[in-house]
């Protein structure tokens, strides 16, 4: 049977950071690898973050690791010496793998973390690493990236960002209106940021490759632009407000350019922009709607949604030839494309019997698979590794977040405490 976990995540993390995103695990492999995080050894004044707590969530959060219980450890090493592998191989308590580790302070008002990785069941020390920082939470992630990646093969993705877009009701002089906010956050929800709020709607948030800066659409000028914003400043741009539709901005692979969908000429269609200098191309000319370009790994063509063939499909251009090939052809509506960093799988929003899931095709076999089984699934963003696809959805009214692994088997939802969320975007490696 697969496991069930409940709010584990916000459970285990023993912090007084306040999140706005609610990390609960919903669906797990039933061969999650067991592995033990031991509380790390600190001499000094109560720290304000559990980092091990962290790197336990972090790792369980992934879907692929199942985190021993503090409460089942019949001992908690914090030095090599003070490991001995039968306490970890019980039925019952054991670990396949054991981490421990030790916390210090540095000349220069740092924090140290010198932690070793060891294989149980060969009672043997695979690897020994250090990180030093000032953020608790940050060397926390890097801790769970270089575990993740011993572990799996796979870098960790522990360390990216996320933005989101969020909606609200409030009352202003005894009348309901709509708040919008878009949030900077850690893909475990804390550290949440506000970049910016309006009365006005905010859309189709994107990175830039450079992981600092984003683009979005808003409202605020009283019709739809795209603005390209500095998260570390919280500065942004107008780079568009031409009449009628300015949206779905994403940057290129190189950051040089942006895709867009502008309607100025009459009809939506594709553009591109140099953002050196703000000249644009345009790259679709067809009387059906061409909309949500994203770009291939290589910058070399755009994957966009379009209803040339009589329902909405996913089809990709090549730049320099302009020849369209259909990607997509199970059911009569795949919108919203998502590629992995190396091409190969398509993620997308799909329709099933009246109700939208998120799907995957993978471009080299064919093959198509149903990854969800919510209502009204949304905007698929994958991270950076390709592990997961963070995704909006409902859930008891509310828009919600919730991730999905590629291959269906781990199941996350992020519900917030305030209003509905959506328009979730994954930031690169940072």
């Amino acid at each position: 049977m697969k496991y069930l976990v409940t709010l584990f995540c916000w459970l285990l993390l023993s912090t007084t950071a306040r999140a706005e995103l609610i990390i609960e695990i919903t669906e797990g492999i039933t061969d999650a690898t067991s592995i033990a995080i031991v509380p790390f050894a600190w001499s000094g004044p109560r720290l304000s973050e559990d980092v091990a707590a962290i790197v336990s969530a972090d790792l369980h959060r992934s879907g692929q690791f199942a985190p021993l219980d503090r409460s089942k450890m019949l001992s908690l090493p914090t030095q090599e010496s003070q490991v001995f592998f039968r306490d970890w191989q019980s039925k019952t308590n054991g670990a396949e793998y054991l981490v421990i580790g030790r916390m210090s302070g540095t000349n220069d008002g740092k924090y140290r973390v010198d932690y070793q990785l060891f294989d149980v069941y060969q009672q043997r020390t695979m690897n020994k690493w250090f990180a030093t920082g000032n953020d608790l939470r940050a060397m926390a992630h890097h801790v769970s990236d270089v575990l993740y990646k011993e572990l799996t093969g796979i870098r960790g993705a522990f360390s990216t960002k996320m933005v989101y877009v969020t909606m609200e009701y409030l009352q202003q002089a005894g009348k309901r209106v709509q708040r919008y906010r878009l949030y900077l956050a850690d893909v475990d929800g804390h550290n949440e940021r506000i970049l910016m709020e309006s009365s006005e709607p905010i859309l189709s948030p994107s990175w830039a490759p450079n992981g600092r800066h984003i683009a979005f659409v808003s409202f605020k000028s009283t019709r739809p632009a795209i603005y390209i914003m500095d998260t570390k400043t919280n500065r942004e741009k107008q780079i568009t407000g031409f009449a009628g539709l300015n949206g779905a901005p994403r940057f290129s692979p190189d950051g040089r350019s942006m895709a867009m969908v502008l309607s100025k000429d009459g009809n939506p269609e594709i553009y591109t922009m140099d953002l050196s200098n703000g000249k644009l191309k345009r790259i679709t000319n067809h009387y059906a709607i061409d909309t949500e370009p994203t770009w291939s790994p290589d910058g070399q063509s755009l994957i966009f949604t379009s209803e040339r063939g009589g329902s909405p499909q996913i089809y990709r251009q090549h730049l320099d030839s302009g020849k369209v090939e259909r990607l997509t052809f199970d059911g009569n509506y795949n919108a919203r494309p998502a590629l992995t960093p190396d091409g190969r799988f398509l993620a997308m929003v799909h329709r099933s019997n009246g109700i939208f899931h998120i799907a995957v095709k993978d471009l080299y076999r064919g093959t198509f698979n149903i990854l969800t089984e919510t209502n009204l699934d949304e905007s698929p963003s994958i991270a950076p590794n390709a592990s997961m696809i963070i995704y909006a959805t409902m859930d008891k009214n509310r828009g919600v977040l919730a991730a999905v692994s590629l291959d269906g088997r781990v199941k996350v939802k992020l519900p917030s405490r305030v209003g509905d969320v959506r328009e979730p975007a994954w930031s690169p490696f940072l």
